[in-house]
């Protein structure tokens, strides 16, 4: 009898580990180094006062990008380790007691109880630390937590974001038309962000322009409010 033929099949899902990171390191570059900007240019500092502290907020914030996402993926990586350990330790003390877990998932999912008695025969045979790790723990190849990789891809796509901002007032006298160059340019940004994740992701991409932008636009709104408040009272 011949194999059957399977078409190829690329799921969106196995991107999640680094678009995730991408996508928030990015927003918050724009966003932060944006908002910033704006918000010492609206309680008028000079202009080398907005360039060295967007700099500074640019160094700052890919730093903490970085270090944020290692420690809190790191995080989730030792409670993945954690529980695969004490699922090692329970199957090699209670072999039949883990069967009979495992197959009562099956039953719940909507097998009958021969199909779910010789699944988790089979399966535990196969891999029995796998088979509860993904159908008990929800832990696989995909979701996995990996430190190293989101914190680099948080570092580098928060610093290519917050360049952008940066350029904008770079190119612009300071006042009022840095302020509405680099909310104009950091709002233009947000939007083509929003675009790319959800074309990267196979979501709707009209929905995550419009979220972004929006939540983009009122924290910078928020925060060139404030620093006109401070501006005018120091």
């Amino acid at each position: 009898m011949p194999s059957p033929k399977f078409h190829p099949e690329r799921h969106q899902v196995q991107r999640i580990g680094w678009l995730r990171a991408a996508v928030l390191g990015a927003n918050d570059g724009i966003v932060s180094t944006a908002s910033l900007i704006v918000g010492v240019a609206a309680g008028a500092g000079s202009k080398a006062e907005v360039m060295l502290a967007g700099v500074a907020g640019v160094v700052a914030g890919a730093m903490s990008m970085a270090a944020g996402e290692y420690v809190s993926v790191s995080s989730q990586a030792d409670t993945e380790e954690a529980d695969l350990s004490r699922e090692r330790a329970e199957l090699a003390a209670s072999p039949a007691f883990e069967h009979a877990e495992l197959a009562q998932i099956y039953r719940d999912r909507g097998l009958d109880a021969h199909t779910a008695e010789t699944v988790a025969a089979q399966l535990m045979a196969h891999d029995a630390l796998g088979a509860h790790a993904r159908d008990e723990l929800s832990i696989t190849h995909i979701t996995t937590a990996r430190p190293i990789q989101a914190a680099f891809t948080s570092a580098a796509t928060f610093t290519t974001g917050a360049a952008m901002p940066l350029l904008a007032a770079w190119l612009t006298p300071v006042g009022r038309p840095m302020i509405v160059a680099v909310s104009v340019a950091s709002l233009a940004f947000l939007a083509i962000l929003g675009a790319i994740g959800a074309r990267a992701g196979n979501a709707p991409v009209m929905r995550a322009t419009l979220r972004v932008a929006f939540w983009g636009a009122a924290a910078m709104a928020v925060t060139a409010g404030i620093g006109r408040l401070v501006g005018a009272a120091v």
